[in-house]
């Protein structure tokens, strides 16, 4: 790890890990396990969402709307509009030997923005239902706040229109700017449209083939895939869920639209207790962020750690020649080089039973999260981590 994201990552301070120990300390010591509904472990296999994208005009905004020379797009797509509307933008005639591209090289528009509209189209969605949708700036649009945006199609992976979207665009930022200065707060290149396009194609669902539906677990293992299926057949019956790996389970379902409806309303809110997880250490090296759950342990080791600081610090001199010397003036750089390192005592770290312990021990080395990442990844390296190291 560069001594650059050292810095930066100890810009955040020992504050975050100490709210981690604070916390553990005031005794967030929840059950070792406990009851969940099954529909926050699985999903069903069918029963999903499926994402939406097209390409349209926002209108109508204040000036803050792309600089068509620098995004030629957006007149291209004013000019496909207009001319499916009826309208031409070339005013030469067409003995004059002129495109119109050269038309659309002088059309300074400043209330107009090409963006990219997105929604997702849930499970079971038809015709004639309203879905919220997205809006991007595509271009260099300063704000979309007060533009409406125009009627546009979009479409699903397999290229067909799904849904129209068209209304105003709801922008949450703010900003202002004056003599050159400009202050900005939360974004302004995107907003929202509240039930802004409807619906005009269903996605085929099959949620039963045969008589038999499968379930998905979130996260992969069999201890809790096992529970699953003791669960669904103490309910149903016998023979009712049977694992076909440590993810999927297969249900014998009933064949009727309307039984379907209630055994999965049943069956969702069955109590099923998931085993224990992984234990697992996170460790994001952007933000300094270390995440651990309850199940890391610790071995007994030793940990020796010291901070190394380098401070290079250049100025430059002037080199006068003597009088009547013909010599010359030189200026060069003189560079000063220290070297520091903070003393590093060996410290006994003991074994930890249980997250509190874990927090405690590696709390007493006074190191920042910069430094028990590299910390963690040499207990890790020499096995005194019981846990799995993972780096975002």
């Amino acid at each position: 790890m560069s001594f650059t994201l050292f810095s930066a990552c100890r810009r955040l301070g020992a504050a975050v890990f100490a709210a981690l120990a604070l916390a553990v300390g005031l005794g967030v010591a929840a059950p070792s396990a406990h009851a969940e509904r099954l529909k926050d472990l699985v999903q069903i296999q069918g029963v999903r969402d499926n994402p939406l994208i097209g390409y349209g005009l926002v209108v109508g905004l204040d000036g803050t709307g792309d600089q068509t020379s620098q995004t030629p797009f957006t007149t291209q797509t004013l000019a496909n509009m207009l001319a499916n509307l009826g309208i031409s933008i070339n005013n030469q005639s067409a003995g004059s030997g002129s495109s119109s591209s050269s038309s659309l090289s002088n059309m300074q528009l400043k209330n107009v923005a090409a963006v990219m509209v997105t929604a997702t189209l849930p499970p079971f969605a038809r015709p004639g239902e309203a879905i919220d949708v997205t809006v991007s700036s595509l271009g260099n649009a300063k704000s979309l706040r007060g533009g409406t945006l125009l009627l546009t199609p979009l479409k699903g992976a397999d290229g067909q229109v799904y849904a129209l979207s068209q209304g105003n665009v709801a922008v949450g930022g703010a900003g202002a700017s004056a003599n050159g200065s400009r202050v900005q707060v939360n974004q302004l290149a995107a907003g929202r449209i509240a039930a802004g396009a409807i619906v005009e194609r269903a996605v085929p669902t099959s949620v039963s083939q045969a008589g038999t539906m499968q379930l998905e677990l979130n996260d992969m293992d069999y201890d809790t895939t096992q529970r699953i299926v003791a669960a669904v057949n103490n309910a149903f019956g016998s023979d009712t869920a049977v694992a076909l790996d440590g993810r999927t389970i297969q249900l014998r379902a009933p064949t009727d639209s309307a039984q379907q409806v209630a055994f999965m309303a049943q069956l969702q809110n069955l109590d099923v207790t998931p085993a224990k997880a992984a234990a697992k250490v996170i460790l994001n090296a952007r933000t300094g962020s270390i995440v651990m759950n309850q199940m890391v342990t610790l071995q007994s080791c030793a940990v020796a750690h010291g901070n190394l600081s380098v401070v290079v610090n250049t100025q430059p001199v002037v080199s006068q020649p003597g009088p009547f010397s013909n010599g010359q003036t030189v200026v060069a750089q003189q560079s000063q080089i220290q070297l520091k390192q903070d003393n590093g005592a060996l410290r006994l770290v003991t074994a930890g039973a249980n997250l509190a312990d874990v927090v405690k021990a590696l709390n007493a080395l006074g190191a920042t999260p910069a430094d028990l990442m590299s910390i963690l990844q040499a207990m890790k390296a020499a096995g005194a981590l019981r846990a799995d190291l993972e780096i975002i």
